[in-house]
């Protein structure tokens, strides 16, 4: 953005990180961040379970959703040749990009075709997986995020937090501060006063965008709709007036036929904020016809692949039945404790625990897996349904068959305790022992307060529980065995 300092690659560079442990630990330590966080639970992920509680047949609605999911993924070359047909039938042109780096040059180019400097975006976690913003700075094109939050992020130079709270990891105060500085003077700590000296910068530049850019929460091969959802009205008008529409979307996005939209859009604003529907539902179909009078000139549509198509001939396939509404992460007591920038890449809390590791390599992110109590929380909250503690088991599995991602000594203790559990004689020893002498050192208090060396990390938040004083095994052999 002209107005401030641009969001550069190396902005981005920086807060993409691979270190878990330390980032999660200096989030633990920021008190600020704890009391957002802290809160998170009381406010959208209560909305969410009071939003499941008031729909009727609410767990019959989320099955469908999964099911149309599931089918879908099955005949997924199926749908998306569909959609390429409908769009191209409609006046819209579709551009198909293998990574990240094709989607941005796809992007980048249409831009320059149309001899155009000056885009409007609306929210989309797809352009944030890209790194479009710094691709499109580079080009020398001048970007502006319109969703609120990622305005505010943009200014800021950071990454977003949450999928559906880019800027939940600030307060109102360093909001203000961040804003501060466009305006030229300090402005007021109220949420009327920033949003609307926000939305006065926006409005000027939804006047002057030649180009407007979105993602798609939705595709509909049959129609070669695009659905957008939102509840600021800023997706509107990116599409509404620029001349050119570009909209990119992961190529799971798309469902094949109109009747299948109404259950997506029952269950992803009740899983994302807590409403029955967002305020802005938009359908887009094409570029604007004779006869119409607002609509881009031109519409393109950027289906990526980045990875998803190795994931869905893979076991973790389930990972693309997400719908980006961010419930896991709201329900998460990892997220709530560490937030979003804390996962490091674009993708935060349980899903992103699961689909980082897929897209930018397991051994690069061999941590998040781990990032988990595997409560179960973030699939009860899941619209779809998604078996996220299964599917980060599954990485953990993996991650035990890269020993060189493992210390010695970790390599050591796998070793032996795979070697007790294959030896009866030598488990029923350690529990013998176990029993006899921790178990029986704790009897009146079942807890230990603090582990030696490298698993004080356990103690540091939670007790562990101590063995008991006296084995199943002996109890059966003593009385359990003459009860029966």
């Amino acid at each position: 953005m002209k107005s401030s300092s641009p969001v550069t690659e190396t902005d981005y560079i920086r807060s993409t990180h691979r270190e878990f442990l330390a980032a999660a630990d200096k989030a633990l330590r920021t008190p600020s961040l704890q009391i957002i966080l802290g809160q998170l639970g009381d406010t959208l992920g209560e909305r969410n379970r009071q939003a499941w509680q008031l729909l009727p047949n609410s767990d019959l609605v989320r099955q469908r959703a999964r099911q149309i999911k599931d089918e879908t993924l099955a005949h997924l070359h199926e749908h998306l040749q569909t959609l390429e047909k409908s769009v191209q039938q409609r006046g819209g042109q579709v551009h198909w990009a293998d990574d990240g780096e094709a989607a941005c040059q796809i992007i980048v180019d249409l831009i320059r075709q149309r001899g155009a400097t000056r885009v409007v975006k609306s929210k989309s976690m797809t352009t944030e997986e890209i790194h479009l913003n710094p691709a499109l700075t580079a080009a020398g094109i001048d970007t502006v995020e319109t969703d609120l939050g990622e305005y505010i992020i943009q200014l800021a130079g950071h990454r977003p937090s949450h999928i559906v709270g880019p800027a939940l990891h600030l307060s109102a105060a360093e909001v203000a501060e961040i804003l501060s500085v466009p305006a030229g003077r300090k402005l007021a700590v109220e949420r009327e006063v920033l949003a609307g000296f926000a939305r006065e910068q926006l409005r000027q530049k939804f006047a002057e965008a030649e180009v407007g850019i979105t993602g798609a929460n939705f595709a509909v091969a049959e129609t070669g709709t695009i659905v957008l959802v939102s509840n600021e009205g800023n997706a509107r008008l990116t599409t509404a007036l620029p001349k050119m529409h570009i909209a990119i979307m992961g190529m799971e996005k798309v469902i094949p036929r109109l009747a299948d939209l109404p259950y997506f859009l029952k269950v992803l604003a009740r899983a994302a904020t807590g409403q029955k529907l967002s305020v802005y539902t938009s359908f887009i179909t094409g570029a604007r016809r004779e006869g119409e009078t607002d609509g881009a000139e031109e519409f393109h549509l950027v289906i990526l692949d980045n990875g998803r198509s190795r994931i869905l001939g893979s076991p973790l396939r389930e990972s693309l039945f997400c719908i980006r509404c961010g419930a896991c992460l709201n329900a998460c007591p990892i997220y709530r404790s560490v937030g979003g920038h804390a996962y490091g890449g674009v993708y935060a809390g349980p899903i992103g625990a699961v689909l980082t590791p897929l897209y930018d390599g397991l051994a690069a992110n061999q941590h998040l897996p781990h990032a988990s109590s595997l409560c179960g929380a973030c699939q009860a909250a899941c619209p779809v349904k998604i078996q996220i503690p299964e599917m980060l088991v599954q990485l953990r599995e993996q991650l035990h068959h890269e020993p060189a991602l493992k210390s010695r000594w970790e390599n050591f203790a796998y070793r032996m305790w795979a070697k007790t559990l294959r030896k009866p004689w030598l488990y029923r020893l350690t529990t013998w022992l176990a029993t006899r002498t921790i178990g029986r050192w704790y009897r009146s208090n079942p807890w230990l307060k603090k582990l030696p060396g490298k698993l004080q990390g356990w103690t540091q938040k939670r007790d562990f529980p101590a063995p008991a004083a006296k084995r199943f095994r002996d109890w059966w052999d003593q009385e359990g065995r003459h009860e029966s």
